[in-house]
């Protein structure tokens, strides 16, 4: 039988906490959280080596090893936390791939059975957005967020938690996916954004001509896949 279902929850109401579970793409993560953002646990898997022979994520792969690994995680993450019953789970409910987010959810649902709290789906861009807490936790809204990953690259007017007003976005590519693509073409290998970082480290201070322009002419919207079609013709 798993350790996790005997565990019992923590009744100061101090130490309220909530089970994070994240598995929208190629890596698994899970947290123990507390009310007022202080993080007792963390554990993230990462799938690096399962997709570098491909050059990219590939979604398939991705689900069968958030299936492998979430279970072991989130034993390992309650364990450092105290090995007390969270009381509740947070899960990620999307955007992402969808096998790796049925993943998530379903592992979630059946804590949340099992345990009898409350499961609560996040929108992971709201995520992106609420990270600022762990950090600042006496931030509050009104106030401008950019959100820069390998699948969104947008510009979010935050009026409050909840409310959000997306000022501008990518009309192709994300940033990060531009970086994965580009580093492809370079035959730089996977994951690309890592990679072009440390070879523009290596060239220090050479100048480097611009290649094209990312915001689009008369808005607030990104465009990033010129850069590819710039590095191939160059």
């Amino acid at each position: 039988m798993s350790p996790l279902s005997s565990l019992k929850t923590d009744p100061r109401t101090d130490l309220e906490t909530v089970l994070a579970i994240e598995t929208s793409c190629d890596e698994t993560a899970a947290a123990v959280v507390t009310r007022d953002f202080r993080v007792i646990s963390e554990r993230v898997f990462s799938q690096v080596r399962n997709h570098a022979p491909f050059g990219g994520v590939v979604p398939e792969v991705a689900s069968r090893c958030h299936l492998e690994v979430l279970l072991p995680l989130v034993e390992e993450t309650l364990s450092e936390a105290g090995d007390t019953r969270p009381h509740a789970v947070a899960v990620t409910a999307g955007p992402g791939l969808i096998g790796c987010l049925l993943v998530g959810v379903s592992f979630a649902r059946g804590l949340g059975l099992r345990w009898d709290v409350p499961v609560y789906g996040i929108h992971h861009i709201e995520g992106h957005i609420c990270s600022v807490l762990l950090e600042r936790p006496d931030w509050r809204p009104p106030f401008l967020a950019l959100i820069v990953s390998g699948g969104h690259t947008e510009t979010v007017l935050v009026r409050e938690f909840g409310s959000y007003e997306i000022l501008g976005r990518t009309v192709d590519d994300a940033a990060g996916e531009a970086f994965d693509k580009a580093a492809r073409l370079l035959g730089l290998g996977y994951p690309g954004g890592r990679i072009l970082e440390r070879e523009a480290e290596r060239c220090g201070e050479a100048s480097v001509p611009p290649l094209v322009e990312t915001i689009m002419p008369g808005s607030l919207d990104f465009s990033f896949s010129g850069l590819k079609t710039a590095l191939l013709y160059r």
